[in-house]
């Protein structure tokens, strides 16, 4: 995905950092003239931020700006034509609290860039699609290095089956920091349409609810558990309704989210 950055203040710019980082050269930086002290390589802009914008709002195919998102709407509103020719467009705040999937969503792919910074800023997308309010399940993820991806999908199909839930309420499906780079794992989920939520350790470690722990788990990566803990702080107001289930190197919990108590 081609994608470009927009940044206008200094903060904004603490923040671009770490998202270029991350993406290794995956995106490129505009930033105004005003900030070229800036040690961020970028490319400066001098001319209003509504022209700049115009300027890259057809050469990208994700925008992420870095502002208040009442200045991102009336600096792209001149340019959108349609949901299928419009670049996905993704918001986020000055300090990387929130990654709002502003405009193509499903069809530029805003939903799924979303995701992708709001892992990067160790944070939650908020995204607004209609289809996606729908949706109401979370997958717990926990996996051997070097799973293959068929592998995951067959426990994930597995396991939704056991809890009686079909896959088009997988709403996305979360896991642990050290397996946020796990190759079969991501072509899994890409294969089957599901956004990742990485968890922190610090994360489950603290994770007030109840959750299956395993001192072989401790031992490998310091924390009780993988699946049961990702599934629930991955979602809201969640409940596991699949506890921990064993598959060959792959271990797969499932909770709803909004679970009326």
């Amino acid at each position: 995905m081609n994608l470009a950055l927009i940044a206008v203040t200094t903060g904004g710019i603490k923040v671009a950092e770490r998202i270029k980082e991350d993406m290794n050269g995956e995106v490129k930086v505009f930033l105004p003239q005003k900030l070229k002290q800036s040690k961020l390589t970028a490319t400066y802009f001098s001319k209003k931020l509504v022209d700049q914008t115009g300027e890259i709002f057809s050469v990208y195919d994700g925008l992420i700006f870095i502002m208040a998102s009442g200045i991102v709407v009336r600096v792209i509103a001149p340019y959108i034509t349609d949901k299928h020719t419009d670049p996905a467009v993704v918001v986020v705040d000055d300090v990387g609290r929130f990654v709002v999937s502003l405009l193509s969503g499903h069809e530029g792919g805003a939903n799924k860039l979303a995701h992708k910074v709001a892992n990067i800023l160790k944070t939650d997308a908020v995204i607004t699609t209609g289809t996606e309010a729908e949706k109401d399940i979370i997958i717990g993820i926990g996996c051997k290095r070097g799973i293959g991806s068929s592998e995951v999908v067959e426990a994930i199909r597995s396991a939704l089956n056991v809890a009686g839930v079909s896959i088009e309420r997988v709403r996305l499906a979360g896991t642990v920091d050290l397996k946020a780079d796990e190759a079969g794992l991501l072509r899994a989920l890409e294969e089957l349409g599901i956004p990742l939520r990485v968890v922190s350790r610090a994360e489950i470690e603290t994770c007030a609810k109840n959750y299956s722990k395993s001192d072989f788990v401790v031992e490998k990566i310091g924390v009780g558990g993988v699946c049961e803990p990702a599934a629930l702080i991955s979602g809201r107001k969640t409940k596991l309704i699949l506890k921990k289930q064993k598959y060959p190197g792959i271990t797969i919990a499932i909770a709803q989210e909004n679970f009326m108590w």
